[in-house]
């Protein structure tokens, strides 16, 4: 009865936390979606590139939604002894454990495929876009700059790009350059900075520990989490 009793407090004390950062990435996907020039205003132009290239306004009312519904079913189920908030909770938590491991099975298995993939789409927009979409160029040039590495793939992702035909040169990352120095065919075949997929690809597996220990901690209290619910599930009269 004591276990019973211990595991139903941190239950409901965990969905509490659940519920309250759902609550509040909701709120501030809610914030961006609606008054994004202040909220822009406040974090700089960084992130201004960043919520418009990726819309991350509405990622994060995603998030905030589903784990607002996990945190909500975990506390009223374990307060209230209700099997079927439970067992919901129950559910919903497995569904994304298993879509996390599938994705990280792709991830693994179909690395080349998403790079063919990845490549069809990306490299086309940078030959479209790159020099003239201001917000597409400054996301790739913190992008480059950050991971010291040039386009998708390399130097040739920004050939016919609006910037290359009104500088005749590529952007400064992909030779090393720091500064707005003009960057020419002859230097960046001479420098071979790397493209920043692979570059990508070489600092998660540079990191693999760091990057697993994370994923492996997520999934242990995710396991955690549904042990209980179903601990409880089973207990209840």
């Amino acid at each position: 009865m004591k276990c019973f009793s211990f595991l139903k407090t941190m239950m409901i004390l965990f969905n509490l936390i659940i519920f309250l950062s759902g609550a509040a990435l909701l709120a501030v996907g809610i914030w961006v979606s609606v008054d994004g020039p202040s909220f822009l205003k406040i974090f700089g132009p960084m992130s201004s590139s960043a919520v418009q290239f990726v819309n991350v306004g509405y990622f994060l009312i995603a998030a905030g939604a589903v784990l607002l519904a996990l945190g909500f079913l975990g506390c009223y189920g374990a307060q209230s002894e209700n099997k079927c908030a439970l067992m919901m909770f129950f559910s919903i938590l497995l569904i994304i454990f298993i879509a996390e491991v599938a994705a990280a099975v792709v991830a693994l298995v179909y690395t080349a495929m998403a790079e063919n993939f990845l490549t069809a789409v990306v490299v086309p927009a940078i030959k479209k876009d790159y020099g003239q979409q201001k917000d597409f160029s400054q996301v790739w040039n913190i992008t480059m700059e950050n991971l010291k590495c040039c386009g998708f793939n390399n130097y040739t992702d920004f050939e016919d790009s609006p910037y290359f035909k009104e500088n005749h040169a590529f952007p400064p990352p992909c030779c090393n350059h720091t500064v707005s120095e003009p960057c020419s065919k002859m230097d960046a075949e001479k420098y071979e900075v790397q493209g920043c997929f692979k570059q990508l690809l070489h600092d998660i597996r540079t990191n693999a520990a760091t990057v697993g220990g994370v994923a492996a901690g997520i999934g242990a209290l995710e396991l955690a989490a549904m042990i209980v619910s179903m601990y409880l599930y089973c207990n209840l009269k």
